[in-house]
């Protein structure tokens, strides 16, 4: 029996866009572990990816990349102001992290989010085989699912939520809380990070709704809305581990990162920390305790370096430039009292790496910390456990990433406990290498007993068997 197609929809197209210096257009694949575990679903499916291309106010033809049939969904300046910066980031993004920082709610921004998931529905309804089957995902996009149906009742719809799902005290805040329930209903099968987001989410169900629930031992459990049962779960996404793994086996890269190690002045200990420059990461705990370790003189400037990689991220968003430049103001305060002439006690990068770098840095870090304040998963712990082929390294994870719930062997952290953050670095950096080497073999078998694709395969086929 032949698969359905499958058409995934999502706030950006898979690709980026590329201009030769002859002014030649041409689309190729964007990095990242979602695009690599769908793309050869889609392949195999027929599929089409549904989204917009990063063009604000032009809707440039994008041809089919690797097999995959691209459909765009236009923006224009003010979508990209009220339901993007406004809406998603401004609003949701900070609620759905624990309110780390407070949430923004303007109307304007709600209808800019409502008119928006209007289109990408639309443009998904347009354009989807008969009895396909559509995956939504995110918080993006969550009115989809139940304006897709009101459209198309051939499909089956599938939703998942890539980052934290609050719970109740904090999801009442949203002044239209029923109405995004709702439009995540509209799916067959909603999937969530970790059991606890699913369980907030059948909870609100409830309690907004009055729509009948039943737990699953699992985590979740099933919904009754409007004649139909919705089931909700946790399906934990995870990493193209193959690509990792052959990225830490390149000579090239083991040979870059042992430069990367005499380019900071051949250390005894390197300590690493690798996030997107967003308030949820807890970079200020993370240099502020690492601060602490150097006035106490637990770790010296001679023998232990910090390197802090802050890919940029949402710069237009006053939250982030505020972030940025406190981030800065430390790292300088803490260079100016422990550093020396070409001997920094932090190495700050505000910038992006490509694939290779990024393993080389993984490659040479002793300790990588994890401090996410709130985290869907963080894919970063995983990506530098599956690098490690060398079983070596240790990873400080914070234990509000969904990832702790699976890397138990890790040394798990509350970033607000400054005093507990700092002894879990010095227990990595101190502990015997018979310890740490078994800490990363249980987590390395782990992961690469849970990659990417089997994260899509098991959801895929879950919702399969909601039609059955």
């Amino acid at each position: 029996m032949a698969q359905r197609p499958l058409v995934v929809v999502a706030n950006r197209l898979p690709v980026d866009e590329t201009v030769a210096e002859d002014g030649t257009v041409s689309w190729k694949r964007s990095p990242g572990g979602l695009v690599s575990a769908l793309s050869p679903v889609l392949r195999d499916r027929t599929g089409s990816w549904i989204g917009w291309s990063g063009k604000i106010d032009t809707t440039p033809p994008v041809p089919d990349v690797d097999g995959v049939r691209m459909r765009t969904v236009p923006l224009s300046g003010a979508d990209y102001e009220h339901y993007y910066e406004g809406y998603t980031n401004s609003t949701l993004w900070p609620l759905y992290h624990d309110a780390v920082q407070p949430p923004a709610f303007h109307r304007r921004w709600w209808e800019a989010y409502q008119r928006v998931n209007r289109r990408f529905a639309e443009v998904t309804a347009k354009y989807a085989e008969p009895g396909a089957i559509v995956w939504v995902q995110d918080y993006h996009l969550q009115l989809v699912p139940g304006l897709l149906r009101s459209m198309r009742d051939d499909l089956s719809i599938g939703f998942f939520m890539h980052i934290p799902f609050p719970p109740e005290e904090l999801f009442m805040q949203l002044p239209k809380r029923a109405d995004l329930l709702r439009g995540i209903l509209g799916a067959d099968l909603v999937g969530f990070q970790t059991a606890v987001g699913a369980d907030n989410f059948v909870r609100l169900a409830a309690r907004l709704l009055d729509a009948p629930t039943t737990g699953e031992a699992e985590g979740g459990g099933c919904i009754e809305i409007d004649g139909r049962t919705v089931l909700a779960r946790p399906f934990p996404i995870s990493i193209d581990v193959a690509e990792m793994e052959e990225l830490g086996r390149r000579p090239d890269v083991i040979e870059r990162a042992r430069r990367l190690r005499a380019d900071l002045g051949d250390p005894g200990r390197v300590v690493l920390g690798v996030d997107r420059l967003d308030y949820t990461k807890g970079i200020e705990h993370r240099i502020k305790a690492y601060r602490e370790l150097l006035v106490e003189g637990r770790v010296k400037v001679q023998d232990t370096v910090m390197v802090q990689v802050a890919v940029p991220s949402r710069e237009r968003v006053e939250h982030y430039k505020i972030l940025r430049d406190k981030v800065e103001r430390e790292v300088g305060r803490i260079n100016g009292e422990f550093g020396r002439v070409g001997v920094p006690a932090v190495h700050y990068l505000n910038q992006s790496f490509d694939r290779e770098e990024i393993a080389a840095l993984y490659l040479a870090a002793d300790v990588m910390v994890v401090t996410a304040l709130r985290d869907g998963m963080n894919l970063v712990a995983k990506e530098y456990i599956a690098t490690r082929t060398d079983n070596g390294g240790a990873l400080v994870l914070s234990e509000f990433t969904g990832a702790a719930a699976e890397l138990s062997e890790a040394y798990l952290i509350n970033p607000h406990d400054l005093d507990g953050l700092k002894e879990a670095i010095m227990r990595a950096l101190e502990a015997p290498p018979t310890e740490t080497r078994a800490r990363m073999r249980a987590m390395r078998r782990h992961v690469r007993a849970h990659d990417v694709q089997a994260w899509a395969r098991s959801y895929l086929r879950a919702l399969d068997q909601r039609d059955r």
